[in-house]
């Protein structure tokens, strides 16, 4: 069913009007923006959707794409009406409200793990996913204080790819990593330290939990010390450090090829 959108106060569109002031859903949905981010979740996902808001232009297009899915609303409305309803300028021509997928047990996640222990930037969380995506490493925990992959943000950085992976979140990282060990993973922290061992030489276990840690403070010291191993990416010497993001790149991609 599409509706034409006359109002932009409609109250139908409540959902929508929450990103005005950057509103967090509270009730287990979310809002998807972008053709690229909301024609994946639709063709690669069973996600449930509650509603698409987008231009004439992206219904026409994509009309059979749309018609495969069950899809309760639509509603259409200008670039200019889409800008005031979110309450800021928008480049693209559609979003999403739909269901979050219930967040899996800690039994239920792969054999290789990213796990990420206070990650405070929501562009970091949807790098690493697309990056785990890309990689064939489909299991991330991460803890409550973290952006969930399916924030808005998070969700587009990722390209959509955040809704591939199996997600845990967790109460405490310590009883969890604890927990971990006793099904049988080897935990490995991504930090630089004195003992730290360089990337090269480091031989992956089968099943293996790679811990990256807060942007600015990296992982401390009690965490740490429940590792297994800590690995360093070895760099130039008057370089600190890695983007999180791209440093988990480098270290997945190496713990997935050995």
């Amino acid at each position: 069913m599409r509706v034409a959108i006359e109002n932009i106060e409609d109250k139908r569109l409540k959902v929508y009007h929450a990103l005005r002031d950057k509103g967090i859903l509270n009730d287990g949905s979310f809002i998807a923006d972008s053709p690229k981010v909301v024609n994946l979740l639709l063709e690669k996902t069973d996600i449930k959707i509650e509603s698409i808001l987008a231009t004439r232009e992206y219904f026409e297009m994509y009309q059979a794409l749309i018609g495969s899915r069950e899809v309760p609303l639509l509603y259409e409305a200008g670039k200019e009406q889409m800008s005031r309803i979110v309450g800021h300028k928008i480049h693209h021509n559609c979003m999403m409200h739909a269901k979050r997928p219930v967040d899996v047990n800690l039994e239920e996640l792969d054999d290789n793990i990213v796990l990420l222990d206070n990650i405070t930037s929501s562009e970091n969380v949807g790098a690493i996913a697309r990056s785990m995506a890309a990689l064939g490493v489909n299991s991330l925990m991460l803890g409550k204080t973290s952006p969930h992959p399916f924030n808005r943000r998070a969700l587009r950085v990722s390209m959509g790819y955040a809704a591939m992976l199996k997600i845990h979140v967790y109460e405490d990282i310590k009883e969890s990593i604890k927990a971990l060990k006793e099904l049988g993973y080897t935990i490995y922290a991504a930090e630089v330290t004195e003992n730290s061992q360089p990337l090269f030489c480091v031989k992956t276990a089968e099943k293996w939990v790679l811990i990256m840690g807060h942007e600015g403070f990296g992982i401390a010291e009690d965490i740490l010390a429940l590792c297994d191993e800590v690995v360093n990416i070895e760099m130039q010497e008057d370089v600190k450090s890695f983007n999180v993001a791209i440093a988990a790149s480098i270290m997945m991609y190496n713990f997935k090829k050995r």
